[in-house]
């Protein structure tokens, strides 16, 4: 699993200033002042702006799209946020997400992973202890700084956590999905203006995907 960051191709306001909304001026007649801030639907600029998945990054106003892919590089769950917005908190939420419908379609769709691969950016004391309460088996690095204190705590630090170097190199499936995914310009650089757009169009690059894959083999 891992995340992405988009850049957004717009931009909104009086002087250049960054927003969702714009009011306009005719000439020949006065109109109202601009309001600052570009308030929409009672929102303030901030508000609206994390509605719509839009957040101030480096680089400028980017959105952030969190993805967990199973083994061939497709997607199974996705999850728009701002940019600034920190990867670890949004775990929880794709791993509800996932679904995936059993051959037939006959039963309850599957809900739990057969194993994780995710980065440092994972690596959080309350992320493990959902993945094991899942019984999901997780192959995540430890941060440096959480190495140091884990060390510096002695024995009472507890023993590291289970890393298999050779299930982490699975990650660069999710890696080659951003890839793909890249491939479209209207999912590289973000173009649309609402959220629930750029969600779509990010499905209908999946769904392109998916349909280019080969057939999975029968086991």
């Amino acid at each position: 699993m891992g995340a992405d960051r988009g850049g957004v191709a717009y931009g909104c306001g009086r002087g250049g200033r960054s927003g969702l909304a714009w009011s306009r001026r005719f000439h020949g007649r006065a109109g109202a002042s601009a309001r600052r801030g570009c308030p929409k639907g009672g929102l303030s600029s901030r508000d609206a702006a994390r509605r719509e998945a839009l957040g101030k990054s480096r680089g400028g106003w980017t959105t952030k799209i969190h993805t967990i892919g199973e083994g061939r590089g497709r997607n199974l769950a996705s999850h728009l946020t701002p940019g600034q917005d920190s990867d670890t908190r949004e775990l929880v939420r794709l791993l509800d997400a996932v679904s995936v419908r059993r051959p037939g379609g006959v039963g309850r769709p599957r809900k739990r992973l057969d194993s994780l691969a995710a980065d440092k950016a994972y690596s959080s004391r309350a992320n493990r202890t959902t993945l094991r309460a899942r019984r999901i088996p997780h192959d995540i690095p430890e941060k440096d700084d959480q190495k140091a204190n884990r060390r510096r705590r002695g024995s009472r630090g507890g023993r590291p956590p289970a890393f298999r170097p050779e299930g982490y190199r699975q990650r660069n499936t999710i890696e080659r999905l951003m890839n793909r995914r890249k491939q479209f310009r209207a999912v590289a650089i973000r173009y649309d203006k609402l959220a629930s757009r750029y969600r779509a169009t990010v499905q209908i690059a999946d769904i392109f995907i998916w349909l280019r894959a080969k057939p999975d083999r029968r086991s």
